[in-house]
């Protein structure tokens, strides 16, 4: 009698590389949702159209901005509802967490004044401390506020581009780094270098603030996990910093 030989079972892989494979899945979700793809991706298809980022002037062109910022933000929400979807997470529940909406809307409202105040405050400081940090003299974004309808442009890429894409982001981000890249901690540091380096355009003590201002709308987001609050804030604070350039006159 003939015996067929057993199959020998496949022996799983090792928990390290299982490791390895969730961090690299991870580092490739965060590459995905950084903006530079989609942003580059946009940039080339209205490079296709005739459509260049810049005007006659030197100046930022703004409907390429506003495209580009509203085309990625699309975009994005797109990807990470799909990638977490893919990875078996609810987006409702890493993006709007378990809190009551309301009361994280209005934690949002609370902390858009102390925010403001704490930027002015660090903005001083700097250039106080360490004047060569002040090495913009005119924001190069406010150039896009020339007539209202530029301003109304403005004012949706600093409101939904701002204040929801880059929370979403933040928080999307931030869930990876605390499962498979180190840790909140690493992800805070790592989120908010990066959102200062993303405004150095405006400036390194801008870029400084900024930077600042993206830690504490990250340890929002990891302490209460739910981006309502910093969406809310940060959307404030971008709307009032408009107001307060129109009323200045750009001072």
């Amino acid at each position: 009698m003939t015996t067929v030989p057993e199959t020998p079972a496949v022996a799983p892989a090792p928990p390290d590389v299982g490791r390895l494979q969730a961090r690299a899945r991870s580092l490739l979700d965060v590459f995905l949702c950084s903006g530079i793809p989609t942003q580059l991706l946009i940039a080339k298809l209205l490079a296709v159209a005739g459509v260049k980022p810049m005007v006659g002037d030197g100046q930022l062109d703004a409907t390429w901005v506003f495209v580009v910022a509203m085309g990625d933000t699309v975009l994005l929400l797109i990807l990470a509802t799909m990638l977490l979807r893919a990875n078996g997470e609810s987006p409702r529940e890493v993006f709007l967490g378990p809190r009551p909406p309301l009361r994280e809307g209005l934690i949002g409202l609370a902390l858009i004044g102390p925010l403001l105040l704490g930027v002015g405050v660090v903005l001083l400081a700097a250039r106080q401390a360490w004047p060569s940090l002040h090495n913009v003299a005119d924001n190069p974004l406010t150039g896009l506020l020339k007539n209202p309808r530029e301003a109304v442009m403005f004012a949706c890429v600093a409101l939904l581009a701002g204040g929801v894409r880059e929370e979403v982001q933040r928080a999307f981000i931030l869930t990876r780094f605390e499962r498979d890249l180190g840790g909140p901690i690493v992800g805070l540091a790592v989120t908010s270098i990066a959102f200062g380096a993303g405004h150095a355009l405006q400036g390194w003590d801008a870029a400084l603030a900024t930077g600042l201002l993206g830690a504490v709308w990250g340890v929002i987001y990891v302490r209460r996990r739910s981006a309502i609050a910093p969406m809310v804030s940060h959307a404030g604070f971008n709307s009032l910093e408009i107001v307060r350039y129109l009323v200045s006159g750009g001072v």
